[in-house]
């Protein structure tokens, strides 16, 4: 049940952008769930991933196989910008950072995002957004998570399960931020 949405989600960012292995991409929003498909998806694909983290996340995110991990938040395209002088070729952006993440992107390049955001670039940078929903009947897709899943190459990420009558608390523990992972009703 952790798999299909923010697993699509990542999927739909990748095939989006469509980079080939050695390109470099960049995520924000990495220790989250959608970001840390697209991360481990990235990487399995060969692509050079550099990826945002707070401190305390920063090792989750190492090894969901990041090849750089930098501090999250405002600053993260300048701090790109240092280790990829021209840019990265492409951006997920889970965080939701939108323009504050463009100028980590080379001239041309796309940032991906997951909230309609569709405003016009710089440099010729193209803002793309997607849509779960639009790979809501791509069953091979979904069946080749499935089976990334089970060997390994996502992680499903279960932060805990709880009974469903403790619905109340997972959406307070949600609302107040921090579970990395995902809380699973059980019926």
């Amino acid at each position: 049940s952790t798999l299909p949405m923010n697993g699509l989600t990542a999927r739909l960012a990748l095939d989006t952008l469509g980079l080939p292995p050695g390109s470099v991409l960049a995520v924000t929003g990495a220790a989250g769930a959608m970001g840390g498909y697209a991360v481990q998806l990235a990487a399995a694909e060969g692509l050079t991933v550099v990826a945002d983290a707070a401190e305390k996340d920063r090792d989750l995110v190492s090894g969901l196989g990041a090849d750089v991990v930098l501090p999250r938040g405002e600053e993260f395209a300048d701090r790109v910008r240092e280790r990829f002088p021209d840019g990265v070729d492409g951006v997920v952006d889970g965080a939701m950072l939108h323009d504050a993440v463009a100028p980590a992107v080379r001239e041309g390049g796309t940032v991906v995002t997951i909230r309609g955001y569709d405003e016009p670039g710089d440099r010729g940078v193209r803002f793309q957004p997607i849509l779960v929903a639009h790979y809501a009947r791509e069953r091979q897709k979904l069946e080749t998570l499935r089976q990334q899943a089970e060997d390994g190459t996502v992680s499903l990420r279960v932060a805990e399960a709880l009974p469903a009558e403790q619905a109340p608390e997972a959406h307070r523990r949600l609302e107040a931020g921090g579970v990395r992972g995902r809380l699973v009703l059980t019926f």
